[in-house]
């Protein structure tokens, strides 16, 4: 990067900008709870918009509430390089996963600006609406529209658990923007993420070059058995629906050892009926997801899963309903992105590997749009979607640096 090969983003203000967006949507036990459009949410982007727009960025809105924060190139005709995550969180999220992508976005800006660096593409940080998924299903909507993957209609009926809508929820806050979702090209996106698991931390690798996203698959069971009194209904008599649920999970755990090493299986959302201690469950409704770099493994493990699940179902006298919420299939990055990613780490000196990310993120989905790569840092005890997520200051200022070089190189600079 010539002149600009050694230059280090300003990590005490990057962390200050952390903890300060930390305090917007506190948690119970130290993380945060700012779920995608709620109040606290719009908070989030309220106090997003006011710091780029200190840095002389001009902020669109699409009909999706994605943000695009935008500083200017000095070619009129070149295509911006977009870098950014999502501040949205889970309900018991940490204060790093996906805010640390768009506020090293931030840092870029606040470097370049402070030192007078030019590009000759213009640079835009993006904020993707709805990356977690936990409000409203699939995970990464936004960046899904964008894509082409969703339609924009479907996005705009999925429904909370309360029965709130996407589309309302969105204008409610005031984040429902004018432009057309999908219409802005780029140049390339990189986002930086935390690792959400323990690989660099055991390694003692200060980056992580992402060079492919695991595929994901997200399958919705419904068991239907019947409700009856735990005490008095006889053993043989109970159509027992949580019992079901309990021997396909034992199957769900089984499917995944059988393709390990690099293929996990699980339920996290499980919802009981009607969840009182005296009463057999008569219905359950979870979600299994699978995961795996090869597409034809999670292919297997649905199809193994489908069949087992429907033999168990048969045996103990259950009703059956299995619908895919989420999916997407294996990515592979931008190779001259992610070379850009690992010369910037190289350059500054930080030890690095590759890796395979094992969550969804939304360059998953922008990936299908755009040259696109990922930058990762260590995560203590690789524990995310919990309010003790945590990670050092020096492993985030390490991985913005890693990020500005990289945006910046493929932006190029102008002398």
């Amino acid at each position: 990067m010539n002149s600009a090969s050694n230059l280090r983003t300003n990590g005490e203000r990057l962390w200050q900008s952390l903890m300060e967006m930390a305090k917007i949507g506190p948690g119970i036990a130290g993380g945060n709870n700012r779920q995608t459009l709620t109040d606290e949410d719009g908070q989030g982007r309220a106090l997003f918009q006011k710091w780029c727009e200190a840095e002389g960025l001009a902020m669109g809105l699409d009909t999706m509430g994605n943000m695009f924060a935008r500083r200017e190139g000095t070619d009129p005709e070149a295509l911006p390089v977009m870098v950014g995550s999502h501040l949205d969180t889970q309900p018991t999220g940490g204060k790093y996963d996906g805010v640390l992508g768009v506020l090293g976005g931030l840092e870029i800006i606040r470097t370049l600006n402070e030192l007078n660096i030019k590009t000759k593409h213009p640079i835009v940080v993006v904020n993707w609406t709805n990356e977690e998924g936990t409000r409203f299903a699939p995970a990464m909507l936004a960046s899904g529209v964008f894509a082409g993957v969703h339609t924009q209609d479907w996005a705009y009926a999925q429904e909370d658990s309360q029965g709130k809508k996407f589309g309302d929820e969105l204008e409610r806050i005031g984040y429902k923007g004018d432009e057309p979702v999908g219409t802005r090209k780029m140049h390339a996106f990189f986002e930086l993420h935390i690792e959400q698991g323990p690989i660099l931390e055991a390694e003692g690798k200060d980056i992580g070059v992402v060079t492919h996203g695991q595929g994901l698959s997200w399958v919705q069971f419904t068991l239907t058995g019947k409700d009856s009194h735990t005490g008095s209904t006889p053993m043989p008599m109970r159509k027992n629906a949580g019992l079901g649920m309990a021997r396909i999970l034992e199957l769900v755990d089984e499917i995944a050892w059988s393709h390990a090493p690099n293929a996990v299986g699980a339920a996290g959302h499980i919802d009981v009926f009607p969840n009182s201690r005296n009463v057999i469950p008569g219905k359950v409704v979870f979600t299994v997801d699978f995961r795996s770099p090869d597409i034809a493994v999670i292919e297997d493990m649905e199809a193994k899963l489908a069949k087992g699940a429907k033999t168990i179902c048969d045996l103990m006298g259950l009703g059956l309903e299995m619908e895919k919420v989420g999916g997407f299939d294996p990515v592979e990055f931008d190779e001259t992105c992610v070379s850009a990613v690992r010369n910037a780490a190289e350059s500054l000196g930080y030890s690095h590997q590759n890796l395979i990310s094992g969550a969804g993120h939304d360059a998953c989905w922008v990936n299908r749009s755009a040259p696109t790569a990922m930058v990762m840092c260590p995560c203590v005890d690789g524990l995310s979607h919990n309010e003790a997520e945590e990670i050092s200051k020096e492993w985030a200022a390490a991985g913005t640096d890693v990020l500005f070089h990289a945006v910046v190189t493929t932006a190029e600079i102008v002398e």
